[in-house]
Order: C-alpha cells, then structure tokens, then sequence
C-alpha cells in the first residue's frame, strides 16, 4: 500500500485561504452587486462595455498578483510536478474548460458563491466537479498510471 503526504497542508493555512476567498467574494458581492465566479468574468471580459471592462480585469489581474506575491514571500512553498506529459495537461485544461460551460460556470462560481445562496444547482454541479475530480484522479493514477 502507497502511502500519500500533504506536505505543506496545514488546518491554519487552509482557513485562512478559505477566511480570504470567502472575503473576497463578499466584498465583490457587497460593493459590485456581482459574483465571485472566476470563468464567467473571464468569459465576459472581452465582449462587455468598458466599465464592466474594468471591474473584470482587475479581478483577474489581482487574483494572478495575489498568487505571485504569495511565491515571491514563501518561494518552495509550491513546488509544480513536472512528470505528467503535455498531452496530458493539455487534454485535462480542454476538460475543465469544456466543463465549465457545460455546469455554467466553475468551482468558484458554483461552489463558493452558489452554495452560500443554497442554490440547487450550484449544489449539484459541486458535488458532479468533486466526483468528477475523485474519478480522474483514481484513472490517470490507477489506470493510466501517471502521478503515481
């Protein structure tokens, strides 16, 4: 039997990463009148008027800025695997993607602002994203035996 670490999970680190996402979806909620699902303002960024234009990339522009100052404090915190082929990543971001618009919309959309709404469906498309995720998982590792 395998045995499997978490190396940097800690109960802290993951409240607090979870204290600032549900931050940030609040205070977008409460000062845009808009939800915090990252794969319907990237959608809309390109075809919306300027000042929708605005709000939209500075989201995107923050959440890629938050997580380049978090490397930069604590540089080998994240460590990227570097053995799963391309083909590989490639097929499983076209997945996501194709996933995304399938569910309308992402894990952020869904599972953090749809849930806290009690939304029927954001319910169901989580718990889908988080069976999905166990059973891609177990095949790629498993059956296809890459990451193992």
């Amino acid at each position: 039997m395998q045995e499997f670490f978490v190396e940097n999970f800690t109960p802290f680190s993951a409240f607090l990463g979870g204290t600032l996402i549900g931050l940030a979806a609040t205070l977008l909620l409460w000062l845009n009148g808009r939800m915090a699902g990252v794969s319907g303002i990237m959608h809309r960024l390109l075809n919306s008027p300027k000042s929708e234009w605005l709000w939209r990339f500075n989201f995107l522009i923050g959440l890629v800025l938050g997580a380049l100052l978090f490397n930069w404090f604590n540089p080998g915190f994240f460590t990227p695997r570097s053995d799963y082929p391309y083909w590989l990543l490639a097929v499983g971001g076209f997945l996501v993607g194709f996933g995304t618009r399938m569910g309308s919309g992402c894990t952020s959309g869904h599972g953090i602002c749809g849930i806290a709404n009690g939304s029927l469906r954001s319910i169901t498309a989580t718990l889908i994203f988080m069976i999905s995720g166990v059973v891609t998982v177990y095949c790629i590792r498993h059956i296809v035996g890459v990451g193992a």
